[in-house]
Parts: C-alpha cells; structure tokens; sequence
C-alpha cells in the first residue's frame, strides 16, 4: 500500500486536496493531506489568526511534515502493514520546500518525492526565489525587512491567482472557493533558506509538469541539453516526468488525472531523460544541415562578424539573436552554437554581415539585461566601416522573441526588417513577467510599417504556439506587415530537430525576404 503525504502550496490548505484525495483512497491508497501551521483556517491544528501564525517559518511547515510521516509509519505498524507500506511525498508549489526538508530528516522513511508542478529548491536558497513574479518577490523581500519572520503576505483576490501560475482549467465555483479558504503567507515560510544535509539526494523522484503554466518534458529535456551541471541530475533513471495539459492547480481542475498520474509514479512510471552519449550531441549542438560558405568569424566583444566574401562597399547586417533562457556557464556559448553561426554565413552568402551574440538571458528574470546587450550589440555592427547602417535586420529566435517588443514599439529608421523563427511572442504563465515591456502583441501597433517575417513551427508546443496565435491577431486588427513563413511538420528548433526537407525552403524563404527588404541603398530609402 501507498500513503501518499500531500502538502499545499502558498496560501492554502488541505482543502485543495479533497477529490485527488478521494480517489487516491478510492483506488486502495492511503491519502493524507498535510494542513500545514498557520495556513488552514478551521482545518488546521491552529487555526488562521495572525497570533497563530506568529514565528511560523519554513522550517514549523518541515516539522508539520515530519509528524505526517512519522504518524505515517506508526500507523502502518500499529496495523502490521509496516513491511508493505511505501510512503510518496508530493508537494505542490511552495510545499516542495517542506516536503524535501522533511525527507532530508526521515530519507529511509521515504519511497519517492513528487514536484507537482514546482521548481527545483537547492539548500541554503529560500522560496521566495522561486516564486514568479519578479515584483511580488521584490515586494516580499522588501516587506521581510521591516517586519521580519512576524509578518505576512496577505492571500490574491480572485483575479490575481494567476501571478502565482496558470489557473486555467480551474472553475469559477472551485476559484471562488480557493479564495474563500485562502490565507495569509507568514513571511518566515518564504524567506527562512532552506537547509538540506544531501541525506535524500538519492531518492526516486517525479515531476509533473503542468503545461499550460508553461513547463513541458521538451523545455526541460533542452534545459538539460545546455550542460548546467545543477540539471543533469534530471537524467538519473530514478527521475521520471509526467505531464498534465492543465493549470498549475491540478488538484482543483483535473483531480481524477492528477490521482492517476501520482499512482503511476509510485510505481514507478513515467518518461525519463536519456543523457546524451558522446557520440549524440545535445539538439543546439548538433550541426546546420544546409550548406553555406565556409565564412571566417571575427569576434568584436560579445558579438561575432560574418562579412560576406569579396564584398565592395558598405553592405547591409542582419543580427541573429539566440534564444534562452540559456545557463551562464554553457559551453560553447550561444554565438557559436552551429544554427546560429549557418544562418549567419547564410546572410554572408548572400551578400550580407552576419552577426551572432551573446547576451545575459540566463533566466526569465534577465530579459532587461538581455535586451541592453543586444541593442549594444546591433549598435557594435553599425559602426562596422564595411556595413551600412542604415540597411540592418534584426532576427529573433525561440525565448528572444520576447525581445522584438522594444524594437517592434519604436523601430528606428535604419531597421528595415525584424525576423523570429519559432519564437515566444509572450510570458509564459510561469515566467512571472509583469508589466507590458516585453510583450511583443502590444507592441506591434507602433511598428508601423515596418516588415515582420516569422517562421512557424506547425508541431510548436500548444503554449508557444498560442502566443505566436495572440500576435498575429494583434498583427491582422493593426494592419501590421507581418509575412508568415509556415514549416508544418517542423519542431521548435527544426533545423536540428528535423531531417531536412520542407524546412530548407522555408529556411530559403524566409532569408530571401529578410534580404530583399535590406536591399534598397540607404540613400534611396524613405
């Protein structure tokens, strides 16, 4: 038999675990929700008041955490079920930082942990670092200061649930609830480190990734790819993944699947991760199947000239942007990486400076300091003697989408084209992105006249490919120039992904027009 110890994530209490709860114990488990200090309201052993949830830290919800296994396992023996009795933590959201603080104490009691639909805690780092959205947590922090482990977060209105993820799938009735029942955050939760020994590193662990909160096996698989060191343990064969096509509460939208879903990884289930042997390298690294001219690199700074060959005078740039987010210590970095530098001596092949760069998206939260570097990198280009600056196209791939919104807002005189290849044309739910910087659909009804080509990848994940769908209806209201190149049966990142076939005339497509639209001289133009 499996007890399986659910604990909640912020602002919530063992009532968002009724039906998963139901059905665990339906089908022959044990379920035991964990109502977690100062969180519950009636259902909790002190209730919700603010005097309750005085001093209350990460490490109270631990050692709530710590009683449900132990009464766990003396239930088990007082039934003589001890022997056969495996016990599975899930946490979800917030809850991951108690669940693996409480396995880190009782590792042998534990048969698996399971991260519903949460990031990846490393000891000595709070949750407040994983919470999404960048101003909320700059508000915490702020407000941690002046009242310390004392204070509190005050619960979202019903509206402002999804600052905290996805509440798609959720009903109106089960989002009222949510609300009704929610309660303050004591800030010590949020801002207490997190303290772990390593005792539970070896545990079988599984993630259940919700979709439409913007997580999916792909992005995490091209995570790994990248080589940060902290993700390759995502590779052991103890590491399994599930995936729910839903919002980041699962127990509230889809408990029947999600009860489903936690039977199966106590069993064992799940996709895993295959490491990449020598001989197969990562997707990003594998090599441009088209061929292009064999053009020497020159490295200025950060950025990386592809000068087409033999070429007289000042000729026109297109500047490829690299995706991300992208580890900080991955290596080669991105300028190097084989599409980027084929597309580049595409453009040179064609009579144009090709340009790659390096920029600092190396998280969600870096898209300001992204876009810095690359507006001093297309301003490094310029000031070439062999380019023509008043002829340049800027060309976005995949996470950089989110970076046409500048450009696209107020594009400059000598930006005759903006290109995106299977871009990100807005935050994920999960990103925690606020404001309307980066938000490229806003955008596009400044930008005027000037020319959009974007190549779609028809087998794009659903959460990508309903923000490319959100752009071009912004495109078609505001009469925006936007050009579609299609590749239906291309994956995000085709061009390694796939054989080459229908997407080398898209590819071709797509680079003829970038060009034809940089081909008028600067003192022909406007």
């Amino acid at each position: 038999m499996t007890a399986f110890i659910l604990v909640p994530g912020v602002f919530t209490g063992v009532h968002v675990w009724e039906e998963t709860a139901a059905r665990l114990t339906g089908a022959g488990a044990e379920a035991r929700p964990v109502a977690l200090t100062g969180l519950d309201g009636s259902h909790g052993p002190v209730g919700s008041s603010g005097a309750a949830r005085s001093g209350v830290g990460l490490e109270t919800h631990i050692a709530d955490v710590v009683r449900a296994i132990d009464s766990a396992v003396s239930t088990a023996v007082a039934t003589g079920r001890a022997a056969d009795r495996e016990i599975v933590l899930v946490g979800h959201d917030y809850g991951i930082h108690p669940v693996l603080g409480a396995a880190d104490r009782r590792a042998e009691r534990v048969a698996r942990v399971v991260y519903l639909d949460a990031g990846m805690p490393r000891d000595g780092v709070p949750a407040l670092a994983a919470v999404p959205d960048q101003a909320l947590r700059e508000q915490v922090r702020k407000r941690a200061g002046v009242e310390g482990a004392d204070g509190e977060l005050a619960p979202p209105d019903r509206d402002e649930w999804r600052r905290w993820g996805s509440t798609e799938g959720v009903s109106a009735a089960a989002l009222d609830r949510l609300t009704a029942l929610a309660a303050p955050q004591p800030l010590g939760t949020l801002c207490q480190p997190l303290r772990l020994t390593g005792a539970a590193a070896a545990l079988p662990t599984t993630a259940v990734l919700c979709t439409a909160n913007g997580a999916s096996v792909e992005m995490v698989r091209r995570l790994v790819g990248f080589g940060d060191p902290a993700l390759q343990v995502l590779t052991d064969p103890r590491v399994t993944f599930f995936e729910l096509p839903t919002g980041h509460w699962p127990m509230l939208s889809c408990p029947d699947e999600l009860a489903e879903v936690l039977l199966r990884a106590a069993a064992g289930g799940g996709q895993r991760l295959e490491p990449a042997g020598p001989a197969e390298p990562p997707a990003h690294l594998r090599p441009f199947r088209l061929k292009v001219p064999e053009v020497p690199r020159e490295r200025r700074e950060h950025v990386d000239l592809y000068p087409p060959p033999g070429a007289e005078g000042r000729v026109p740039a297109v500047v490829f942007v690299h995706g991300g987010p992208v580890p900080a210590g991955a290596r080669p970095t991105p300028r190097e990486w084989p599409t980027l530098v084929g597309y580049a001596r595409y453009a040179a092949g064609r009579g144009a400076v090709g340009a790659t760069l390096d920029h600092r998206l190396h998280d969600v939260a870096d898209y300001e300091c992204a876009a810095a570097d690359v507006a001093a990198a297309v301003e490094l280009v310029r000031a070439d003697p062999r380019v023509d600056p008043e002829r340049i196209a800027l060309w976005f791939f995949s996470g950089s989408g989110l970076l046409t919104a500048d450009w696209l807002a107020a594009p400059p005189a000598w930006l005759r084209c903006l290109a995106a290849t299977y871009p990100v044309l807005a935050p994920l739910p999960n990103w925690g992105l606020t404001g309307n910087r980066f938000r490229p659909a806003e955008a596009l009804p400044h930008a005027g006249a000037l020319p959009v080509v974007l190549t779609r990848a028809g087998l794009e994940s659903p959460e990508i490919a309903a923000t490319v769908q959100t752009f071009l209806a912004a495109g078609k209201e505001c009469g925006a120039a936007v050009e579609v190149v299609d590749v239906p049966n291309g994956h995000h990142g085709f061009e390694t992904a796939d054989p080459v076939g229908e997407w080398q005339a898209a590819v071709d497509r797509a680079m003829h027009s970038v060009l034809a639209h940089l081909t008028v001289p600067s003192s022909a133009a406007g």
